[in-house]
């Protein structure tokens, strides 16, 4: 996707490290940085200098290959990779799809790659798939981060934005806020910003107002693990999204990778959600008007806050899953079917 009018990755093997757009220096500045060892990309997953499910697994992919070159102890790269994040299934997608390679140094990067290429692959085939869901002018509503920034390219919920867009249907987007960490301010804006697509940002907590008024035809989000019974785990504050959605009768879908289903997670209760520090709960971050980046204090000195990163989706409130293989239905059986040529 395109980053100051040039094609770009967020993530790319450079040499023998892994180079990144760092995305806590969005959209004030576009940074590169570098992960050259397991840990340094392990930490960047932590931090969320990457972020976004696919985007971790390929990072997390690429980061064992790296071990394997630089001779580490590759089960010890396993493991301090797979305790980053504990939400997003890709993570150990990517993981295993590198693991499972020869165990040549060669092997694995070409599998890491592999790996990279197929999620961008299912992203552009979820935003052609999506476009039955589009029409000129639709009016989406997302929420998070859920573009290239987090599949590497095109996205699963923004594909079929991107791919409007380039078809000249003019779609409009309200991006939710997402506090604490702000994805859909910060991130989702910035893409579309990039892209040329009409959007407006709007605080999370106005998004039932717009629905109420008629203001939205669709829902589309992303996730982080879809269970086997398409409940599905998200960015806190998706399941709020989906009630209002169904209160007021529009489409909420799902946009996510086979990569994303985990038929191994019966339901969404067996989802683990991840919980991150109180500080970004009673924190904000920031530009201020000379272009530097401060963090500051909201809540009093003090306060505790909770923060977790992830709420779940009942199956029922989801009108349909969009995958690289089709639409289905958010159910054992829809999500069986996609699975049905492996």
């Amino acid at each position: 996707m395109r980053v100051q009018g040039r094609d770009t990755r967020a993530c790319w093997w450079d040499g023998d490290a892994i180079a990144f757009l760092d995305q806590r220096a969005l959209p004030a500045r576009v940074e590169v940085a570098w992960a050259r060892s397991v840990e340094e990309a392990a930490r960047a997953i932590e931090d969320m200098a990457v972020r976004g499910a696919p985007l971790i697994g390929v990072v997390a992919g690429y980061a064992l290959a790296l071990a394997a070159r630089r001779g580490g102890d590759l089960t010890a790269a396993y493991d301090r990779l797979a305790r980053t994040r504990p939400t997003a299934i890709n993570l150990w997608t990517g993981l295993n799809a590198v693991r499972s390679a020869a165990p040549g140094a060669d092997d694995m990067l070409a599998a890491a790659r592999a790996f990279d290429d197929a999620e961008v692959a299912a992203a552009e085939a979820i935003g052609t798939h999506g476009m039955a869901l589009m029409r000129p002018g639709i009016r989406v509503l997302t929420h998070c981060n859920a573009g290239w920034l987090a599949v590497q390219d095109w996205g699963t919920a923004l594909a079929p934005v991107y791919k409007a867009a380039r078809a000249g249907l003019a779609p409009f987007v309200f991006v939710g806020e997402t506090r604490p960490r702000l994805q859909g301010a910060r991130l989702t804006a910035w893409e579309l910003a990039q892209e040329g697509v009409a959007h407006t940002v709007i605080a999370d907590n106005a998004a039932a107002h717009f629905l109420q008024r008629g203001e939205v035809d669709l829902v589309l989000t992303g996730a982080d693990r879809v269970a086997a019974n398409g409940d599905a785990a998200n960015k806190i504050g998706t399941y709020t999204r989906a009630l209002a959605a169904k209160a007021h009768g529009v489409p909420f879908v799902i946009a996510a990778p086979l990569s994303t289903i985990d038929r191994a997670t019966p339901d969404g209760a067996a989802i683990p959600i991840e919980e991150r520090g109180a500080e970004e709960v009673t924190h904000v971050e920031g530009v201020d008007e000379q272009g530097v980046l401060r963090r500051v204090r909201v809540t009093p000195e003090g306060s505790a806050a909770r923060n977790p990163g992830f709420d779940v989706t009942p199956a029922a409130l989801v009108t349909s899953l969009l995958t690289e293989r089709g639409i289905v239905r958010a159910s054992r059986e829809g999500i069986a079917s996609l699975f049905e040529r492996d």
